[in-house]
């Protein structure tokens, strides 16, 4: 259940909340109306989502609008989903979500805190999303907001074209690879695998990866090292199956534990790549 301590409501000293906004489920705001990143962190449920059966609207005040609705959400979309924003030139609906132009007068819109990677790239929350599309969605949302397409424009249409050019690159770096990709879901569903730690990770599968790295040290070949590197990619392609099982069950704890070992073997591919250009 979504709690009233879970949403932060902001505005001007014109805001008015009324007495009886738990039996009316009514709020009047005159600015904005924003939830907290993850807003339901103390609400979240064997799956990660979390519901609320409660239904309130901010009604129109000036010139903004923005309202909840009775739905499921989960961490990866309850920030974004839900509000209804203005273009801020010409006070035209955004409709979509999320907005990177205005329909009406075109103008680039700045980037709204919280919306999810899988959003911004327009990609299913997935696991095993469709990198081919998520390449396509990268060089087109690059094309139309390149800061160099808003040298003419207003400082202000500049600073926003900037700001969402680097969060479509963050985005797209993050969603492409399996290891980040799964590090991220993670993230929004409240979990982190601190850097810098062994946990989750036992002495039997510590004791093959010194192995690992001792045959890759003193590998005198470039075939040597192709053949470690093989064995690594087919290893991270199994985990890689694997956490996308957990993530599809929930299995949170146990998408984790893979996840770990993936940093492992991932860090040794990188090793890899570093000792075959000492052959050349």
């Amino acid at each position: 259940m979504l709690s009233v301590n879970s949403l932060r409501i902001v505005g001007s000293s014109r805001a008015v909340l009324h007495s009886s906004w738990l039996t009316t489920n009514r709020v009047l705001v005159s600015k904005a109306v924003t939830c907290t990143a993850y807003c339901m962190s103390t609400s979240l449920h064997r799956k990660g989502t979390w519901h609320s059966n409660m239904n309130f609207r901010a009604l129109r005040k000036g010139r903004e609008l923005f309202y909840f609705t009775n739905q499921s959400a989960s961490p990866r979309n309850c920030c974004t989903s839900q509000i209804k924003l203005n273009c801020w030139n010409c006070k035209h609906l955004l409709d979509k979500r999320p907005a990177f132009f205005c329909v009406s007068c075109k103008a680039v819109q700045p980037p709204v805190e919280g919306t999810s990677y899988f959003k911004i790239m327009d990609c299913d929350y997935t696991f095993t999303l469709d990198t081919q599309k998520l390449q396509k969605t990268y060089l087109q949302l690059q094309r139309s907001l390149h800061p160099d397409n808003f040298s003419q424009k207003s400082v202000k249409e500049q600073e926003y074209s900037e700001s969402q050019s680097a969060l479509v690159n963050k985005a797209y770096g993050t969603l492409l690879k399996p290891l980040s990709r799964g590090l991220y879901m993670l993230e929004l569903e409240g979990m982190n695998i601190e850097e810098g730690t062994d946990s989750g990770a036992d002495s039997n599968f510590l004791m093959k990866l010194m192995e690992i790295n001792e045959a890759l040290d003193e590998a005198q070949a470039p075939e040597e090292a192709i053949m470690i590197g093989r064995d690594i990619k087919g290893k991270l392609a199994d985990l890689t199956a694997h956490i996308d099982a957990a993530l599809r069950k929930g299995e949170l704890q146990a998408a984790k534990a893979i996840l770990v070992q993936m940093k492992y073997y991932a860090n040794i591919e990188e090793k890899v790549k570093e000792k075959l250009s000492e052959f050349l």
